[in-house]
């Protein structure tokens, strides 16, 4: 036994904030709801997102929500000053747009070859959030079915051991799931990153719900953002720089990593505490 759910998320919108679940249904697409809708540039066709926080880190004060599971694809968002609106409300784009200043629609699907701009995250450590540094343009859902806007892969996980393990080297002495946007946190007694050796495996989670790890993570400036009433934190990225840089996937060299990707292998709905075992 590798260890059980601790908690599930899910981000109803790209680099908004999302909510925590007690359960869901796992897809071939990731958990239900997960990433369906984006806000997309209208000046470049982009996916916007605060991987690139110069431009688009104020998403992450507003959040993103599935009220109603039985009404497919309606999400409520909510803005920091509490207005809300509803995904399909007719002047949701002009809100959104005068929202970030920027004029964007809320898309709900992603065009062919969409992807988004992904500033270089050592740059965004050294010279801030706000400084225009170089960016690498990544296409999205790359190991993921047609039709979502996941970054790379349908689900993402992290564990406890890997946030403890950050806690232990920051000087807040803290690292909180939310900055690394997981779907689902694994509660591990293993010490250090323990997803590292995950590499190739397929896990069983609950009864039916079988993964295959397929990637480690790289990590982007996004955890050091404020995310709702989180304040910023460079050491949520300074940490896994220093102490766990390594090759994520492909031919990419060693980048930050905390987390892994992985593709689905059989459907199943998945519960806060259900086992994760070695398939």
């Amino acid at each position: 036994m590798l260890g059980s759910v601790a908690s599930l998320r899910r981000y109803p919108v790209k680099s908004m904030l999302g909510e925590e679940l007690a359960a869901a249904c796992v897809t071939p697409a990731g958990l239900a709801g997960d990433r369906r809708l984006a806000v997309v540039s209208r000046t470049t066709g982009k996916v916007a997102s605060a991987k690139y926080p110069r431009l688009w880190r104020g998403l992450l004060t507003a959040s993103a929500r599935i009220p109603d599971e039985a009404v497919p694809g309606r999400v409520l968002v909510t803005l920091p000053d509490g207005r809300a609106m509803w995904s399909a409300d007719p002047g949701i784009d002009a809100v959104l747009s005068a929202f970030l200043s920027q004029p964007v629609t809320l898309a709900a699907d992603p065009e062919p070859g969409a992807s988004l701009d992904r500033a270089v995250p050592d740059a965004v450590l050294r010279d801030g959030v706000t400084a225009e540094v170089p960016a690498e343009v990544s296409r999205i859902a790359a190991a993921a079915p047609a039709g979502t806007f996941v970054d790379y892969a349908p689900v993402h996980l992290l564990t406890t051991s890997t946030l403890r393990r950050i806690a232990e080297l920051s000087p807040r002495q803290r690292a909180d799931a939310e900055r690394y946007r997981p779907n689902i946190v694994i509660r591990t007694a293993a010490d250090g990153f323990a997803e590292n050796d995950w590499l190739g495996r397929d896990l069983r989670i609950g009864g039916q719900l079988v993964l295959r790890v397929i990637a480690r993570t790289p990590r982007c400036a996004m955890p050091t953002l404020a995310h709702g009433g989180l304040p910023r934190d460079a050491d949520a990225l300074r940490v896994p720089a220093r102490h766990n840089r390594i090759v994520p996937f492909g031919d990419r060299g060693p980048e930050p990593c905390a987390g892994v990707y992985a593709a689905v292998l059989r459907p199943g709905r998945v519960r806060v505490g259900d086992r994760v075992v070695t398939a």
